[in-house]
């Protein structure tokens, strides 16, 4: 009688055998790479993490954590009562709202551009003058913009004029979006860029010999390439939504633009560190944390639906 040969192994159980026999040779190897990684991440994220108690308390730098009074919701209960909650929390969402409107598709729009360039010795030049913005740091980025819109700046000579425009609120979120869209979008391109480069050439050359413009090519073609990244970039964005950059907002901030340009960080600066007043600062930043958390598992939830389960 024929002997029935034994069933062999399943292929993806023999990998994860001999990945499983490889770690337990190895461990070492592996502990010696992974121990720093872990330890600055544990260090450097997680320990900070026991600072969110400053909330909580009438916080005494000398005193310390374990020897300040504990008080409770008192500071957030102070910080949504105050009269100026409304204005901080609106300048704030103004500013991430309209600069994700704005900002957002910048980098995607750039990227199909790029992405109709022939020529590679002319897209890399274009790419390096777009991506050198980014390198300009945001206190020599808030100067340069001072100077072109001071009144004897290059702006008022264009227009004829010698209007101030940092002292006017209604020009400030202009000033702040247009400023990072010109800094940050080039290099926010290169994802997009990079992802555009897993498009079909065959599809586009089909696409092109069928009639099919410019518009048509990008919708069946390169926006398919694009859509998944496009998606969690923007999940992304809207988690942090509320963490308009401090450093920027406040190089950029005047007596007389204040009313639009005082926002939830800046307000935890001056109270934390001009003010001293540290447990009331802490719990301002997290409840911003907390927003953004919330905002950002809501986007996700949405997406998911709207994309047949995909998200981050």
């Amino acid at each position: 009688m024929s002997k029935t040969p034994a069933a062999a192994p399943a292929k993806g159980g023999s990998k994860m055998h001999n990945t499983l026999v490889y770690l337990r040779q190895h461990w070492q190897l592996y502990l010696l790479f992974m121990l720093p990684a872990f330890a600055l991440t544990v260090i450097f994220r997680y320990v900070p993490m026991g600072g969110i108690l400053i909330a909580f308390m009438e916080y005494n730098p000398i005193r310390g954590i374990l020897g300040s009074e504990w008080v409770g919701f008192e500071h957030f209960q102070r910080f949504l009562s105050s009269p100026d909650f409304m204005r901080y929390l609106m300048n704030t969402l103004k500013l991430s709202v309209y600069g994700l409107l704005w900002g957002f598709p910048a980098p995607i729009l750039l990227a199909f551009l790029l992405n109709r360039i022939l020529s590679t010795s002319a897209k890399q030049k274009i790419q390096l003058v777009l991506y050198m913005p980014n390198f300009i740091s945001v206190i020599v980025l808030c100067g340069i913009v001072r100077i072109l819109l001071s009144p004897t700046g290059m702006i008022n000579m264009l227009l004829g004029t010698n209007t101030n425009f940092m002292t006017m609120p209604s020009a400030f979120r202009t000033i702040y979006i247009a400023s990072g869209i010109w800094q940050g979008a080039g290099w926010a391109s290169i994802i997009y860029t990079a992802a555009l480069s897993n498009a079909s050439k065959e599809l586009k050359e089909a696409a092109v010999i069928d009639g099919a413009n410019i518009i048509q090519q990008i919708k069946a073609v390169e926006w398919p390439a694009i859509k998944d990244t496009v998606l969690i970039q923007f999940i992304m964005s809207v988690g942090n939504i509320m963490s308009v950059g401090f450093e920027k907002a406040y190089a950029l901030q005047t007596d007389m633009n204040m009313n639009a340009s005082e926002i939830i960080s800046t307000y935890v600066y001056k109270k934390g560190l001009l003010d001293g007043d540290y447990g009331f600062s802490t719990a301002v930043g997290l409840f911003n944390t907390v927003i953004n958390v919330v905002l950002l598992v809501s986007m996700n939830a949405i997406v998911k639906k709207m994309n047949d389960g995909k998200g981050i």
